[in-house]
């Protein structure tokens, strides 16, 4: 299964960036507890307060344009971030080899990090969520 969504953030790259790789801003949007080494290879570890545990390993980096991570379940995400002309076009790519539910976790998790942004900005969405 492929879950595909684009957003339009009325962010800089820098700062998008940083929600996705700084341990801290991503407990503010994704996870309760984050470890996060953002370097190839690099080992990921995020806790809810549920106490779910998912592991992941770093499997590419490009700063500010590209983040991929092997997920322990054999899923995979894929972040790529584009300049648009009202911020950043953030790309997030999941895939999961069957219809497992948390498939989109990390795309509603970056459509909940939305709500985090300040007042003045609005996300835009560039495509409705899609799934194959």
């Amino acid at each position: 299964m492929e879950v595909r969504r684009e957003i339009v953030l009325p962010a800089e790259r820098e700062e998008v960036w940083a929600a996705l790789t700084d341990p801290d801003r991503l407990e503010e949007w994704f996870a309760n507890d984050v470890e996060l080494d953002p370097r190839p290879g690099g080992a990921g570890v995020f806790r809810w307060s549920n106490g779910e545990e998912r592991r992941a390993v770093v499997e590419a980096v490009e700063p500010e344009e590209r983040l991929e991570l092997a997920l322990e379940d054999d899923g995979n995400v894929a972040f790529t971030l584009e300049d648009d002309p009202d911020g950043t076009r953030l790309t997030v790519v999941e895939t999961a080899p069957g219809p497992q539910a948390c498939a989109a976790e990390w795309s509603w998790g970056v459509e909940l990090w939305t709500l985090t942004l300040p007042a003045r900005c609005s996300p835009r969405w560039a495509t409705p969520l899609a799934v194959a």
